[in-house]
């Protein structure tokens, strides 16, 4: 008589197997310069300007204080394979919420070191990066081991609880999904806003020309004109250096009214961005009477446009000049001039973003806490979380290319 069915056994063993060490080989360091770049680059290649080994640089160096850096490469006995880039934060209430709420000292105390698969200061799938030709679904066990590896070493500098790999789309939440098997669990979060531009646009005004009369009137009557009649002028920074304190005040108007801030970035970023991507990326300034009250990077990484980062007048927005707007347009036009098929936009703002004409595109972070039982009673309550859900719009004409 079997004591154990047979397809049981045949779950625990691969359960078993799932769970063991891979047969592949590692190099974790907390410093981009350590690990052997021919071999990075050989595995990224060209595929992002996010894994380049400049930017992950320039992040060491001018990135928010107290973003630890970890990155792995993995290969087997022939090639490089993979590379994993991650980073370990500390996320207190004071993080949370309201920042003007009471007891910021004892809400600073009540904190989680979190290890973080993928970039918090980017958008989109910045964890991994595979060779070319490379078995993706093959190697996510040998990433979830490097994550595993490294939150076991993080005992020496304090406990690190939970492991969130971000940003997964839809393909590439069913390429990871031996994750599952491995405790994690897989959250939607916000869909990331992308405008997705047929070909024949070449210009803004191509653009506009796309879409239908009440929209095209609606970004001319409520956002252009309101703001040159404000006195504002939409020009490019080419020294950013010289305003970075002017770029940093705007950023924190914005950042500070974040329900979440994992990290506060510095002033001395903004040159250090500019510096290491070069070209890839443009400043737009909202400049009145020689003062700067709203900024917008956008960034080129291939085919993509990132609108990267923002901040503006707050005090000037609420007396109703379309500072936000006018630099999402200012950003829109920037990717295209770049001559990018796809801009990113982003998680937040969801409603101005899809009247651009931005389809939401679910996305996925996969979760997982060292204690198996808070594991299990976590499971249920965080696929509770609601996420806000982008309105749809249509605003763009049904035969494309035909001026009203």
């Amino acid at each position: 008589m079997k004591l154990i069915p047979t397809k049981l056994k045949n779950r625990l063993r691969a359960r078993k197997q799932l769970r063991s060490a891979t047969d592949y080989h590692f190099a974790i360091s907390s410093r981009i310069q350590l690990l052997d770049l021919a071999r990075w680059r050989a595995v990224v290649g060209e595929q992002s300007f996010f894994f380049s080994p400049e930017y992950l640089a320039m992040l060491e160096a001018a990135g928010p204080e107290g973003l630890e850096p970890r990155y792995a490469l993995i290969a087997d006995d022939e090639r490089p394979l993979a590379v994993v880039c991650m980073q370990i934060v500390r996320v207190s209430l004071a993080q949370l919420g309201d920042h003007h709420g009471d007891n910021p000292g004892l809400k600073s105390k009540v904190a989680q070191r979190v290890l973080v698969g993928g970039n918090l200061l980017s958008y989109g799938m910045h964890a991994v990066c595979f060779a070319e030709g490379a078995d993706r679904t093959a190697l996510w066990p040998a990433v979830a081991e490097v994550l595993y590896r490294v939150r076991r070493e993080e005992k020496l500098s304090g406990q690190t609880n939970l492991v969130v790999i971000k940003d997964f789309g839809e393909a590439e939440k069913q390429e990871a999904a031996a994750l599952a098997g491995l405790s994690y669990t897989a959250i939607e979060t916000e869909p990331n806003m992308v405008l997705t531009l047929p070909d024949h646009i070449s210009t803004h005004a191509d653009y506009l020309a796309s879409l239908t009369s009440k929209y095209r009137s609606s970004i001319k009557q409520q956002v252009m004109k309101p703001f040159e009649a404000a006195g504002y002028t939409l020009e490019v920074l080419d020294d950013v250096a010289s305003a970075a304190d002017t770029l940093q005040a705007l950023y924190l108007a914005v950042h500070e009214n974040a329900s979440l801030r994992p990290f506060t970035l510095d002033a001395s970023y903004w040159p250090a961005l500019k510096a290491t991507a070069g070209p890839q990326v443009t400043f737009h300034i909202a400049r009145k009477e020689g003062g700067i009250d709203g900024f917008v990077a956008t960034l080129r990484d291939g085919p993509v446009g990132y609108v990267y980062h923002i901040g503006f007048n707050r005090d000037v927005a609420n007396q109703g000049v379309p500072l936000y707007l006018r630099l999402l347009h200012a950003a829109l036009a920037q990717a295209i001039d770049y001559g990018c098929r796809r801009i990113s936009f982003g998680r937040t703002a969801l409603e101005p973003k899809a009247r651009l004409g931005c389809q939401p595109e679910p996305t996925h972070v996969w979760l997982r806490h060292r204690q198996p039982l808070l594991n299990q009673v976590m499971r249920p309550l965080l696929r509770r979380i609601q996420h806000e859900e982008a309105p749809e719009y249509q605003p763009f004409k049904k035969t494309s290319g035909q001026v009203e």
